[in-house]
């Protein structure tokens, strides 16, 4: 005979996929403090805690539809995208660190090159055009490895899809860029 809890995670999950909110609420309610704890003791603050658990059941909430639990409990996938989290916001705070440590100077100029500031703004709109031309997924896989510090394994788990394909695409993304902003203005 089948496990009741394990039916009845099976079923919310199943009920959940369909977009049955009091279903993905009584998920929510089983397991929130076990993911807010797995979170708490990974990043070791209440607040950073509490935001990836919260993302933690974003992300499950987006990809139920697309989930096949294998497992008795809904736990063990919430866990494996807790840790995911929790590692995207360490590296975002290191990150983060690292560019306010380096960003501060003490020589500051006193002027504003005008010209500099052109041709960012130049460089930055050719960017971005550039960028509008890509496929949606081209465009979420740039957006999550080269402007958020996503690793390659935690982008390809955040859109399910493999490593090789972010690695592949965002290769191809940067050399596609190199070239367009290489060929123009130079």
């Amino acid at each position: 005979m089948a496990d009741p809890l394990a039916r009845r995670d099976a079923d919310l999950v199943a009920a959940a996929a369909r977009g049955d909110q009091q279903a993905f609420r009584e998920l929510y309610r089983a397991y929130a403090r076990p993911v807010y704890w797995l979170a708490h003791g990974l990043l070791g603050d209440t607040s950073d805690a509490e935001d990836v658990m919260q993302e933690t059941f974003l992300v499950a909430w987006r990809r139920l539809p697309t989930l096949d639990l294998v497992s008795d409990s809904l736990l063990p996938w919430l866990v494996t995208i807790c840790r995911f989290q929790s590692a995207n916001r360490m590296r975002r705070q290191r990150r983060d660190r690292l560019n306010t440590d380096a960003g501060v100077d003490e020589t500051i100029p006193g002027t504003v090159d005008v010209e500099d500031q052109v041709i960012g703004s130049a460089l930055a709109e050719r960017v971005v055009a550039e960028l509008g031309t890509l496929s949606p997924l081209d465009q979420q896989i740039f957006r999550l490895c080269a402007t958020e510090g996503y690793a390659y394994a935690a982008a390809a788990e955040e859109l399910g899809i493999s490593h090789a394909v972010v690695r592949n695409r965002l290769s191809r993304v940067r050399a596609r860029l190199r070239t367009a902003l290489g060929t123009e203005g130079s």
